[in-house]
């Protein structure tokens, strides 16, 4: 498998970070890693970074199936997750998930025809203190209403 010199720097330096023996535990950000590069965890992706960790395809696939933010399909350039764990949902997630869910008019890990959008309801962002919290890739918002969505996606769409 190909991957740009960046990428392959990065899993250079963190397979070294790990004394000898240890290097299983590069699965995770090697995944995560890749993920950001690809878009999505691929079977081929998967056997890769077995191969490098010096583990089976089997563990990394365990690792893919727990692990919520590795998805094995390709999300939206904007992957928005919206809480809906105890704190959240007590304080407006649910009902900021179906806010989310017609307004971009997608439904639980649905990407938009366009792959401009894709929409998650996650169980726990740990974010529990500013609740409700949303996720866009990696970007936290917290106290989040349904008009503070609003702006947040269409300032994500104006700058597309």
């Amino acid at each position: 498998m190909t991957f740009s010199p960046e990428l392959e720097s990065k899993f250079a330096k963190l397979l070294e970070s790990y004394p000898p023996g240890r290097t299983r535990s590069a699965v995770i950000p090697m995944l995560l890693f890749a993920q950001d590069e690809l878009g999505y965890i691929s079977n081929e992706l998967i056997e890769e970074v077995a191969r490098r960790c010096k583990v089976t395809p089997l563990q990394v696939d365990e690792v893919v199936g727990y692990y919520s933010m590795l998805h094995r399909k390709p999300m939206g350039k904007y992957h928005v997750q919206v809480c809906t764990n105890i704190s959240c949902l007590v304080r407006g997630g649910e009902e900021l998930f179906e806010h989310a869910s017609k307004t971009l008019g997608l439904g639980h890990k649905e990407v938009a025809p366009d792959g401009q959008f894709s929409l998650e309801e996650v169980e726990c962002i740990g974010a529990c203190s500013w609740a409700p919290a949303i996720q866009v890739n990696y970007d936290f918002h917290h106290f989040v209403t349904a008009e503070k969505l609003d702006g947040l996606i269409a300032e994500l769409r104006k700058n597309h």
